[in-house]
C-alpha cells in the first residue's frame, strides 16, 4: 500500500466506532466538514435536476411536460433546495469546517459537539422541509420567499416547509457562534489578526451575519406558522394586518443572507488567486476590512427589494444610496484580485479557471445589481427574468463557481488523491459556456419584459427561452463531468502529497490527509498567510 493510501486510511478510521456511526457521531471538524460537503452537494445535484425540468417546460410556449400547479411547486422546491440546503450552508459548513481550524493552527473548533449538533439540525430541517412534498396538501407552491398573503392562504403544506427552514436556521446560528469563538480563542501562537488567511476573515464576517440576522428569519417564519395555524391576522389587511411587514422582515434577513452566501466564496477566491498567480495578494488589509464592511453595510439595504411596493420617495432615496455604497467594498475586492493577477506568473489549472470565472460572473451580476438598486430602472425590470438572471450570476456564477474552485483546490488535500486535470478543464469550459447562454438569455428576456415565475409566455420570447434551455443542458453536462472526474480522482486518482499547489497557509504545512488532531505539535506562526518565500514555496 502506498503512502497516500496509508494516510487516507488513517484519516477515515475512527477509534471506538465503525461504519456509519463513526461519521454521524464524530466530533472531528474534518469529518463534519465532509458530512456537510456530501449532503450539500447532494442537494445541489437535486436542485440542478429540478432546474433542468423547469427549463424543459419553458423551452416552448404552452404546456410542454407539466401543468401550472406542478410548475409552481417545482420552482418552489428548486429555490428552497438551492438557497437553504446548498448555498447558505455549503461554504461555512463544508469548507469552513474542513479548512478554517487548520488555517488558524487549531486542533478543532471551540465546541466540537455543538458543531456536530449543527449538522444534525441541518439534516433534520432538510428532512422536515422535504417531507412537506408528501404530506398535507402537497408541495408548497409559494416560491422560496414564502410571500404572504399567498403563503398563509394556499392549501399546500407550507407550514411544514417553513418549519424545516426554521430548524435549518438554528444550524446556521450554532455554526456562526462556533466559528467566532474558534477564531477569537484558538488561534495558534503568532497568528495575529493581521496574519489570518482571508478565507478565515470571510468566515468571521459571515459568522456575525449568521448570528445577528438569522433570528429575524426565525421570528418571521414563526409568524407565518402562527398565521396559518392560529389565524392571528398579522399579515392580513382584512384583520388590521400588513402584508408589507412580512416583506420588510423577510428581506431584513434575506439581503444579509446574500452575504452569508457570497462572503466565504470571496474568501476562498482570495486564497486561491495568489497561489496560482505566484505572488502575494494585493491589498491584504483592504480585502479583510472589506469583508467586515460588506457584512455591516449589507444589513442596511433590504429596502431595494421593495421599490415597487409603495414606499416613500425618501425611503427609496436612502435605500438606493445604501445599495450603491455597499457595492464599494465588493469593488475593492475585485480590484485587488485583478491587481494580484497583474504581472503574476499565472498557472491556469482547474482551481484558477473557476476562480477567474468567479471574478467575471460575479462582476456581471454585481453590475446588474446596481441596475436593480436604482429605483428608476428597477421599476422596469422588477419581477422580470432579468432579476432571475442577476440572482443566478451572483449566487451560481459567484458562490457556485467559487465552491467548485474550492473543491478542486482543497479536496485533494483531504483525500490524498487528485482528479485528472484535462477533464476538469473541459468540464469548466462546458459549465462556463452553458452558464452564460442560460442566464444571459434570461437577462435579455427580462429587459424585453418577460415576467419571472410564469408558466407560459408570449411567442416573441420563444427564441431566447429555447436558447436558455439549450444552455442549461450544456451547463448540466459540464456539472456531471466535473463531479464524475472529481469523485473518480479523489477515490482512485494519482497520489496528492506535500504542497504541489505551493500554498503558504497552514493547511498546506500538515500531512496529507490531515491527521485527527491536525498538528503533531502546536504551530508557531512567524509570517503572513501569503508570504510564499517564508513558506518555502516551489
Amino acid at each position: 500500500m502506498d503512502k497516500a493510501a496509508t494516510a487516507q486510511n488513517s484519516f477515515w478510521n475512527d477509534t471506538g466506532r465503525s461504519g456509519l456511526t463513526a461519521w454521524i457521531f464524530s466530533t472531528d471538524h474534518k469529518r463534519i466538514g465532509l458530512l456537510y460537503l456530501y449532503s450539500t452537494t447532494g442537494f445541489f445535484l437535486a436542485g440542478v435536476i429540478l432546474g433542468l425540468i423547469l427549463r424543459i417546460e419553458l423551452m416552448a410556449p404552452g404546456r410542454t411536460i407539466m401543468d401550472p400547479r406542478t410548475y409552481n411547486a417545482l420552482f418552489t422546491l428548486h429555490g428552497v433546495t438551492m438557497i437553504f440546503l446548498f448555498i447558505l450552508p455549503g461554504f461555512p459548513g463544508a469548507f469552513g469546517n474542513l479548512v478554517m481550524p487548520i488555517q488558524i493552527g487549531a486542533s478543532d473548533v471551540a465546541f466540537p459537539r455543538l458543531n456536530l449538533l449543527s449538522w444534525w439540525l441541518y439534516m433534520a430541517g432538510a428532512l422536515i422541509a422535504l417531507s412537506s412534498l408528501f404530506t398535507g396538501g402537497g408541495p408548497p407552491d409559494t416560491g422560496w420567499t414564502f410571500y404572504v398573503p399567498f403563503s398563509t392562504r394556499t392549501g399546500t403544506n407550507v407550514t411544514l416547509a417553513v418549519f424545516g427552514v426554521f430548524v435549518i436556521g438554528f444550524s446556521a446560528i450554532l455554526t456562526g457562534m462556533n466559528f467566532i469563538t474558534t477564531i477569537h480563542r484558538l488561534r495558534a501562537k503568532g497568528m495575529t489578526w493581521g496574519r489570518l488567511p482571508l478565507f478565515t476573515w470571510s468566515l468571521y464576517a459571515t459568522a456575525w451575519v449568521q448570528i445577528l440576522a438569522t433570528p429575524i428569519l426565525a421570528i418571521t417564519l414563526l409568524l407565518v406558522m402562527a398565521e396559518r395555524l392560529l389565524g392571528t391576522g398579522l399579515f392580513d389587511p382584512g384583520r388590521g394586518g400588513d402584508p408589507l411587514m412580512y416583506q420588510h422582515l423577510f428581506w431584513i434577513y434575506s439581503h444579509p443572507a446574500v452575504y452569508i452566501m457570497i462572503l466565504p466564496a470571496m474568501g476562498a477566491i482570495s486564497d486561491i488567486i495568489p497561489v496560482f498567480s505566484r505572488k502575494p495578494v494585493f491589498g491584504y488589509k483592504m480585502i479583510a476590512f472589506s469583508s467586515v464592511a460588506i457584512a455591516a453595510a449589507g444589513s442596511l439595504v433590504w429596502g431595494h427589494h421593495m421599490f415597487t411596493s409603495g414606499m416613500s420617495d425618501r425611503a427609496v432615496l436612502v435605500f438606493s444610496l445604501l445599495t450603491f455604497i455597499v457595492a464599494i467594498p465588493s469593488a475593492i475586492k475585485v480590484f485587488n484580485w485583478v491587481s494580484t493577477l497583474y504581472k503574476g506568473s499565472i498557472s491556469l489549472e482547474a482551481p484558477m479557471l473557476f476562480a477567474l470565472s468567479f471574478i467575471l460572473l460575479f462582476s456581471i451580476g454585481g453590475l446588474a445589481g446596481l441596475i436593480l438598486g436604482a429605483a428608476a430602472t428597477d421599476v422596469h425590470v422588477h419581477d422580470t427574468q432579468f432579476v432571475v438572471g442577476h440572482f443566478h450570476y451572483v449566487m451560481f456564477g459567484g458562490t457556485g463557481f467559487a465552491f467548485f474552485a474550492a473543491m478542486h483546490y482543497w479536496l485533494p488535500k483531504f483525500f490524498g488523491r487528485r482528479y485528472r486535470e484535462k477533464p476538469a478543464i473541459i468540464a469548466w469550459g462546458l459549465m462556463f459556456t452553458g452558464f452564460n447562454i442560460l442566464y444571459f438569455s434570461m437577462k435579455i428576456l427580462g429587459m424585453r419584459g418577460m415576467p419571472r415565475r410564469y408558466y407560459d409566455y408570449l411567442p416573441e420570447f420563444a427564441d431566447l427561452n429555447l436558447a436558455a434551455t439549450v444552455g442549461s443542458w450544456i451547463l448540466a453536462l459540464g456539472v456531471a463531468m466535473m463531479f464524475v472526474n472529481l469523485v473518480s480522482g479523489l477515490l482512485r486518482g494519482e497520489p496528492f502529497t506535500g504542497n504541489p499547489w505551493g500554498g503558504a497557509t497552514l493547511e498546506w504545512s500538515v500531512a496529507t490527509p490531515p491527521p485527527t488532531e491536525n498538528f503533531a505539535e502546536e504551530p508557531v506562526v512567524t509570517h503572513g498567510p501569503y508570504d510564499f518565500t517564508a513558506a518555502g514555496r516551489r
